[in-house]
């Protein structure tokens, strides 16, 4: 795999002081994401200033996705259940993911036919707009990051330690099918992603301190290093153009437990073009 592009420009610091930032959202022109630490979600614009959308009750992880009729659904990852926000800001029971795994769930994105895709270590669940689920896939090495093709015919998730990008296709019901390597992504190791009107996707990477964009088939298009590990990333702003990277700095212990220290929100110009969905 041969790298054909680097760009070099320095990434603009955008928020500090997240406690640990995840899963970046681009949605009605401002950035969402998670605040792990602080079980928070917020939403900050192109200069910075956010607000604080909804407190959660309920300990990390917690992605989010809206759903097609507008409401948003987080994932209360270990009780194994996606909540709905309701008009009034409460949180209700959208889908029961227990009878399923008891691992923790994490990544959760919603098609264009309103299905909820959410992972965890040993499973991908379907969730209907009905709010029935059940297990479509298999979790893979240390699924993290997923992303959905706009005709809603692939779906595409990062297997962390598979260093590798793996694709499925996507039935009329919502099954998925034909499972199979998106990218070899060699020393790269893929936490959240998300794909451009290209069909070309970004992929963020802790240990290696940079965020890549790869076609399929593995070929590297352009690389951002920063100085600390990428968590996740999205495109947005003016034109979709702008990445947006949630960064950490992190260290490995002999005993394979990670301390995380307080996360920044950092936003770089993409050389190409804007996302296909938020």
């Amino acid at each position: 795999m041969q790298q054909k592009a680097l760009d070099t420009s320095v990434p603009r610091v955008l928020l500090t002081g997240l406690a640990m930032g995840e899963s970046p959202r681009w949605h009605d022109g401002r950035l969402w994401l998670s605040d792990w630490g602080a079980q928070e979600i917020l939403a900050a614009d192109s200069e910075g200033r956010s607000e604080v959308i909804l407190r959660v009750p309920f300990l990390l992880p917690f992605c989010f996705d809206w759903l097609r009729d507008g409401p948003l659904v987080v994932v209360s990852g270990r009780e194994g259940r996606v909540l709905r926000r309701e008009p009034s800001g409460s949180l209700t029971t959208y889908a029961d993911l227990t009878s399923l795994s008891r691992n923790p769930w994490n990544e959760i994105v919603v098609d264009g036919r309103g299905n909820a895709y959410v992972n965890t270590s040993d499973a991908i669940a379907l969730v209907t707009p009905d709010g029935s689920a059940r297990q479509v896939a298999d979790g893979g090495a240390f699924p993290n990051g997923m992303a959905v093709t706009p005709d809603n015919s692939t779906l595409v998730l990062a297997e962390s330690h598979g260093r590798k990008l793996t694709a499925f296709d996507i039935a009329a019901d919502g099954s998925l099918s034909n499972r199979r390597v998106w990218a070899d992504l060699g020393d790269g190791v893929p936490d959240g992603i998300c794909l451009d009107a290209e069909k070309a996707m970004w992929y963020a990477d802790v240990p290696n301190k940079r965020c890549v964009r790869v076609r399929e088939g593995g070929e590297v298009l352009q690389t951002i290093a920063l100085d600390r590990g990428c968590f996740s990333c999205v495109l947005g702003g003016v034109n979709r153009k702008t990445l947006f990277v949630i960064a950490t700095e992190w260290r490995q212990h002999p005993a394979s437990d990670r301390e995380v220290r307080p996360a920044t929100l950092r936003s770089a110009r993409s050389t190409r073009s804007r996302p296909t969905r938020r």
